[in-house]
């Protein structure tokens, strides 16, 4: 029985570093962002001093693990087999469950996971023992602990609206002070604003990334506590003359400095203080394991786990540094981690371009709420006060090329510093109030409030950050829900199913997680594709213009050409998960064409001076695309929903009539596809002779139809659906034609011009 156990061990050594990798996938969000977003420092510079954080906030930790021994349930009600169930049970799900969260790309808590999934589980158990005794189901408060619990919940609804309040507070002063002009007033209040940012960001070292140091005496941390205010003033003097001094005789950029500190400080945080989340769990289980040893003969079915309450869990330090040590490992080389980051990214940036996050009706609300509340204020505040905090925050616009463009930073190092200052503010009043705030919830919701303050969420941005914002925070609530529901559900398979349970578990696991990684690197291939095809260099130029028009109709043909063919297939033989499929690819499509256009405006903005005229026929050529997708789209929706509701299938001669038009469309197509990819115009005249007499054909269909109608046909739903087809492939040969005409006219200017 010892050696099922042992195996159970070892098992969880290896989900313990699974899970590390993970949950560093979703956290490094919190420490990265302020300094991956202003482009302070390099990728490098930042990623090692995140990496010195994270050993240095690893092995100065004393390894408490506390939640996973006794904070969520009372050990002394369950067995060591019962314990040993609730650790696999935990270590499982909070694999599975911030895996799907690394892949959505959302940042969640780990520590409210670990702490929910361990209160499933021993829920799960507890409701077990109490029926199998014929007990009171009231008195599982025995067995749980639910104020921990209760402590996590409050601390997302505090979090989230404290975090943003403050931090909009904050950032929308730093901006009046520095505006967005900031190298003459950093000169000016550049050293108090050092001073005040870094000494709060060294005493967040103190208080919460340094406060389970074993090298500093009790002594010395009661002292900290006791004289919190008279620190942060020396801190404040300190740092200030420093700030000045580096500013003046070594030129050094504050804010920088501010910025590098900052993201060591977050770092060290977090492996100091969530290394629970990850380790504590197999800690728990080994000293569990040398507990039930220790006497043998003992029965791991009786055995009460009473040792586990009360004795304090201390992780070796060598367990420390290996843990810190795959954690930086994680760091440099999870590929999901730049996905959650790219989401905080995405909802934090300065200006316009494409959106991450769909607008729903929530967002939509709250942003009229706002626009009200905005004119409220505009009517209250005098004008001339309006005109000037208007001012503070003009942008200097200058014209940038694409490579300009792709590697400006996110935001400003002026909102990064405020970022991580808050965020530093906050942590370290929670933990000496005994708060029990999130640092993902704090470090996100502060940089939501920063951007909101900063005018990143303009009328043109606002619904689509605000949607993103509350599909982040929705999901915080899913974690805890899911991750109670998962653990409770793997806690029953593994009590009923024994040994067969768990190795079905692990192979379940290992299963979920290579499909898993399959899919985010198909989806970052997927993501690199569209990239590399809808990435345009610089266009200035007449001739420039025609090439990228060319190369973007190519793009665009094929595509649309492959979609047209398979969805008249799918139709023909009632393929409903074909037709689905189809659907998926006009979103696609649909978001690249989407893309293109949301791009005319920097395109207008930055062509040359000699080739403005030339924008009308790039805005015509984008919207003639965006048209036929559109008509695809309607002929694939229509299709869909016919067989979706179960109509009556097409007849043979209808299907006859649409394979002979699906195929000249697709000759025509691959014809437009050549003319365009070889850049060779002199055929266009003949290509558009031949869309004419594939639109006679259409017409010719539709005829038949009209005569089938007036003779034999019976099905209302399936001569609108075969018209709603016919008619918009008619619609798409216009646009084609309409498409080629433009072209063509555009190609004889270029010449002209020459």
């Amino acid at each position: 029985m010892e050696q099922l156990y042992i195996i159970m061990l070892v098992v969880l050594a290896a989900l313990a570093v699974i899970d590390i990798t993970v949950g560093v996938s979703n956290d490094a969000v919190n420490f990265l962002n302020s300094a991956l977003g202003s482009k302070a420092v390099g990728f490098k510079v930042a990623m090692i001093v995140a990496s010195i954080g994270i050993l240095c906030g690893a092995l100065f930790s004393n390894g408490m693990m506390e939640i996973a021994r006794s904070g969520i349930y009372n050990p002394s009600m369950f067995s060591f087999n019962e314990v040993m169930i609730i650790f696999l049970s935990v270590m499982i799900a909070d694999i599975i469950l911030l895996d799907i969260f690394n892949s959505l790309g959302l940042p969640t808590s780990t520590t409210v996971s670990i702490v929910f999934e361990l209160l499933g589980a021993a829920v799960c158990l507890a409701v077990i023992k109490i029926l199998m005794q014929d007990g009171d189901l009231s008195t599982i408060y025995q067995y749980i602990n639910t104020k921990k619990a209760s402590e996590i919940v409050f601390s997302i609804l505090l979090s989230v609206a404290l975090s943003f309040m403050l931090g909009s507070l904050v950032q929308y002063i730093s901006r009046v002070i520095f505006t967005f002009q900031t190298q003459d007033r950093i000169r000016k209040y550049g050293a108090i604003f050092g001073g005040f940012a870094i000494s709060f960001i060294s005493f967040f070292i103190l208080v919460k990334g340094m406060k389970d140091v074993s090298f500093i005496s009790k002594e010395t941390l009661t002292y900290i506590k006791t004289h919190q205010l008279m620190i942060l003033a020396g801190l404040f003097v300190g740092w200030t003359i420093i700030s000045q001094v580096l500013m003046s005789f070594f030129k050094i950029n504050i804010l920088k400095l501010i910025i590098v500190i900052g993201t060591f400080a977050l770092a060290l945080s977090f492996a100091g203080n969530d290394l629970v989340n990850f380790i504590g769990v197999p800690i728990a289980a080994i000293q569990s394991f040398q507990f039930f040893s220790a006497v043998p003969g003992l029965d791991p079915n009786t055995y009460l786990m009473t040792e586990l309450a009360s004795n304090e869990i201390v992780a070796p330090i060598y367990y420390l540094f290996i843990a810190g040590s795959v954690m930086v490992i994680t760091l440099w080389t999870s590929k999901k981690a730049r996905t959650v980051i790219e989401t905080e990214m995405s909802l934090a940036r300065q200006g316009g371009g494409e959106e991450k996050f769909e607008p729903n009706f929530l967002a939509r609300f709250i942003v009229r709420v706002f626009v009200v509340l905005g004119g409220v204020v505009d009517f209250i505040l005098p004008k001339s006060l309006q005109l000037k905090l208007d001012k503070r925050f003009e942008k200097t616009i200058v014209k940038k090329s694409k490579k300009e463009r792709l590697e400006e930073p996110a935001f400003d190092m002026v909102r990064a510093s405020v970022n991580l200052l808050v965020a530093s503010i906050l942590i370290a009043l929670g933990t000496s109030l005994k708060l029990p705030l999130s640092t993902t919830y704090v470090t996100f919701m502060v940089a939501m409030g920063t951007s909101f303050a900063d005018k990143a969420w303009d009328r043109d941005t606002a619904v689509y950050r605000v949607s993103g914002v509350l599909k982040v925070i929705g999901g915080w609530f899913v974690t805890a829900l899911g991750a109670f529901s998962m653990s409770n559900i793997v806690a029953l398979f593994l009590y009923f199913g024994g040994v067969y349970a768990f190795v079905a578990s692990l192979v379940i696991l290992g299963i979920i997680l290579y499909k898993s990684k399959q899919k985010h690197a198909k989806n970052e291939k997927i993501k690199e594709q569209e990239q590399l095809e809808l990435s345009r260099a610089d266009i200035v130029t007449i001739q420039e213009i025609l090439n990228e028009s060319s190369d973007q109709i190519a793009r665009a043909i094929t595509k649309t050409s492959r979609l047209y063919a398979e969805s008249i297939e799918n139709l023909s033989t009632q393929n409903l998960a074909g037709l689905k499929m189809n659907k998926r690819s006009y979103k696609t499509l649909d978001k690249e064409i989407d893309s293109l256009k949301s791009n005319i405006f920097n395109f207008v903005k930055n062509i040359d001076d000699t080739s403005v005229e030339a924008s009308t026929f790039y805005v015509h050529t984008i919207n003639y695309l965006d048209m036929m997708v559109n008509s695809v789209g309607y002929i694939v929706n229509n299709g869909f929903n016919h067989i979706d509701n179960n109509h009556k299938k097409l007849k043979f001669n209808q299907i006859k009539e649409l394979m002979i038009i699906s195929k000249e469309v697709s000759d025509l197509f691959d014809k437009m596809n050549k003319v365009f990819e070889t850049k060779k115009y002199s055929s266009i005249n003949s290509l558009m002779h031949d869309v004419r007499e594939t639109t006679a054909r259409v017409d010719e269909a539709i005829q038949k139809q009209i005569k089938r109608i007036r003779t034999s046909e019976t099905s209302p739903k399936n001569s609108k659906m075969y018209f709603s087809i016919l008619l918009e492939s008619n619609v798409l040969l216009h646009f084609v034609i309409d498409l080629l005409e433009k072209f063509e006219q555009f190609e004889t200017y270029t010449k002209n011009k020459k």
